[in-house]
């Protein structure tokens, strides 16, 4: 789940608020967000750049989104035509509005998982695995590396997956495995954002 002090005006100090889908099939439709404490939706300018980013890799992509908090990016993903998206979300109520945010815009093809991202991805990849995976973890607490570590030893991306990482502009330390290589990276604010794709041994 996505958390960090905000401005972003999409979410109200009430009963919550909208994320607005940017592009694709869905272009300007706003669905509804929780007010969960410390949600951090991806701001609308860094949604666009990442999928400018994306432009010719989305459709037909199957989606992991990370610490999915609102979905912003993996509704945006399958706005965008991608195979799938599966949302990982541990907040249940976020996990819930993610599920109904699904129904009504009636998608076959997108699933919630409630539960920890970094649980489950510390279990063996058992089935295909996912061409683009988004990792937007809450700041400030060491999550980003070891959730990219086991994206890579747990058999959960394809040969050449494209993985996009959000982190807090001051973390120094954040080391991608040794194979991700580094295709794009922009500081807007407090924000990092990379993206990577990973190249076989």
């Amino acid at each position: 789940m996505r958390k960090k002090t905000t401005k972003n005006k999409a979410i109200s100090k009430s009963s919550g608020g909208f994320i607005r889908v940017i592009s694709g099939q869905f272009r300007g439709r706003k669905l509804p967000v929780k007010n969960v404490e410390g949600l951090r939706p991806t701001a609308d300018r860094i949604k666009e750049t990442v999928f400018n980013w994306l432009m010719q890799d989305t459709r037909d992509a199957a989606v992991l989104d990370c610490f999915a908090g609102s979905g912003g990016l993996g509704f945006e993903a399958l706005s965008r035509f991608a195979q799938s998206t599966t949302f990982i979300e541990l907040d249940t109520s976020a996990a819930q509005q993610i599920e109904q945010n699904i129904s009504m815009l009636a998608l076959k093809n997108a699933q919630v998982k409630n539960t920890n991202s970094l649980s489950y991805l510390a279990q063996k990849n058992t089935n295909s695995p996912f061409d683009l995976v988004f990792v937007d973890p809450p700041f400030r607490k060491n999550l980003a590396q070891s959730s990219c570590d086991l994206l890579e030893n747990n058999q959960w991306l394809s040969d050449d997956a494209l993985i996009y990482v959000e982190v807090e502009s001051e973390l120094s330390d954040f080391l991608a495995p040794n194979n991700w290589l580094l295709l794009k990276e922009k500081k807007s604010g407090q924000v990092f954002c990379r993206l990577y794709q990973r190249q076989l041994n």
